[in-house]
């Protein structure tokens, strides 16, 4: 397995090699085409601006779905048949629309509707938070749902046995531990999130990629704009799934003290 990985790592080195020589042929690694994001006047006027606009979509986004996700996940975990059914059908529609149809659809449709109420230049925004909304709260609630279905069965026995009804055992045993289970793959979808806020250039949304390809569409280094803006993205990406195991570290200590605070009560009523 050792001499694989070493070789996928000379593959991958090899051919990061031979790009840098083709840029270099082509003029593409020199030092003008990179000078302006060494100016603080990119950054101010454009690079910054688009990041907090990204990191905005981004966080709405992230409330909106994760909102959605619970409630839908839920939904689908009912006991009634009729909330199971209508929560599967919202959940699989919009998870096999694209969310780039969905963005432009709501663009267009508040563009249409001649809402004086909505400040146009908020069209751009509200349609990526919406339509990241709608397909990532569909892929948090299924998230939810195989989670609490991969539980061992008798987390749920115990809670009942403790009294909780099979609601109360849903929302407050199963529903919490699977999250935590599920944390990983909740981090990765986060990953996604931020990075299709960049399907919002297509609408004229403001973001990141939007604003790299107006630095490099200005100063003829197209090329150089987008890499930066990639490692941007990166970065934060990074950050993002190293922050995931320290959640879940904090998550598992709460949901063991809590447990640990719980237990004399139930012993002291056993003796009565």
């Amino acid at each position: 397995m050792a001499w694989l990985n070493l070789l996928f790592g000379l593959v991958v080195a090899g051919i990061g090699a031979l790009l840098l020589v083709l840029l270099a042929r082509k003029g593409q690694l020199d030092a003008a085409l990179w000078t302006p994001f060494l100016e603080f006047r990119t950054w101010e006027s454009f690079l910054v601006p688009g990041l907090v606009h990204t990191l905005q979509a981004a966080g709405l986004a992230i409330i909106g779905s994760s909102v959605f996700g619970l409630v839908f996940g839920l939904g689908r975990l009912s006991e009634l048949r009729i909330l199971r059914v209508v929560s599967g059908t919202v959940v699989e529609f919009f998870r096999a629309v694209p969310v780039l149809l969905m963005m432009i659809f709501v663009w267009l449709a508040l563009g249409f509707s001649g809402n004086r109420a909505i400040d146009p230049q908020d069209y751009p925004l509200i349609a990526v938070v919406t339509a990241l909304v709608l397909y990532n709260g569909s892929v948090f609630a299924e998230l939810v749902r195989s989670g609490v279905h991969g539980l061992p069965r008798g987390q749920r026995e115990a809670a009942l046995a403790t009294g909780l009804t099979g609601p109360q055992s849903l929302r407050s045993v199963e529903v919490p531990q699977a999250l935590i289970a599920m944390l990983p793959a909740l981090v990765s979808q986060l990953v996604v999130i931020l990075k299709d806020t960049a399907l919002g250039y297509i609408i004229t949304y403001r973001e990141l990629l939007q604003e790299a390809r107006q630095v490099g569409s200005g100063n003829g280094n197209i090329l150089q704009a987008l890499a930066v803006a990639a490692v941007v993205f990166i970065v934060i990406n990074y950050a993002l799934t190293k922050a995931a195991p320290w959640v879940g570290q904090r998550m598992g200590r709460r949901t063991s003290g809590r447990a640990k605070a719980e237990a004399p009560s139930l012993v002291v009523a056993t003796r009565d």
